[in-house]
């Protein structure tokens, strides 16, 4: 084997592992064009595990308690420059349809609670978020679902409790109508 074909050879091998082939596969595209953007047809959508501990603000918050609601699902960080960038879009995101179902969800990766709470209030969301600073809930997430390591990512949940889509990096209103409308009662 020569050494180039080595190296094309060792790059596709990396490639594939980054891209974590043990993952489930995405089964349609409502972003074509958009490798960031993996969404699930219904019968073939994983699970999500019920997560659950204290919010920000110190109260009990559970995944199952929004059972029958379409979940957003949004994992970040105050030092977080796209998780900064894409908060007023969530924001935003939860005010426009949060009355036909959708409830954002955020999961704070701060070390320090502060930190979070500062970021939340900075940003004025509505929305709670599951404070997770040694990622001990991210870690409950489907194997190969979304790279936990990298934020922001967001994994949006069916009313069923089911993946529908996950999207790694920032997100923006427009890119989640295409996988959020068709989720929710008209």
């Amino acid at each position: 084997m020569t050494t180039t074909r080595r190296a094309y050879v060792t790059v596709a091998a990396a490639c594939a592992v980054l891209a974590g082939c043990s993952s489930p596969a995405p089964i349609s595209d409502a972003s074509p064009g958009d490798p960031l953007t993996r969404t699930f047809k219904e019968g073939q959508r994983p699970a999500v595990a019920d997560l659950a501990g204290t919010s920000l603000d110190g109260d009990a918050i559970r995944l199952s308690d929004y059972r029958g609601k379409v979940v957003l699902l949004n994992a970040w960080a105050s030092w977080c420059g796209p998780c900064r960038a894409e908060a007023p879009e969530l924001k935003k995101v939860q005010q426009e349809w949060g009355g036909r179902g959708l409830r954002v969800l955020g999961l704070d990766n701060d070390g320090n609670r502060s930190a979070g709470l500062a970021f939340q209030k900075a940003h004025d969301l509505a929305y709670p978020s599951l404070h997770d600073p040694s990622s001990k809930q991210a870690l409950r997430l489907p194997r190969g679902l979304v790279n936990t390591q990298a934020l922001p990512y967001t994994i949006v949940i069916d009313p069923t409790g089911k993946v529908a889509a996950t999207r790694m990096g920032a997100v923006t209103r427009d890119q989640l109508a295409k996988i959020v409308e068709p989720l929710l009662p008209k």
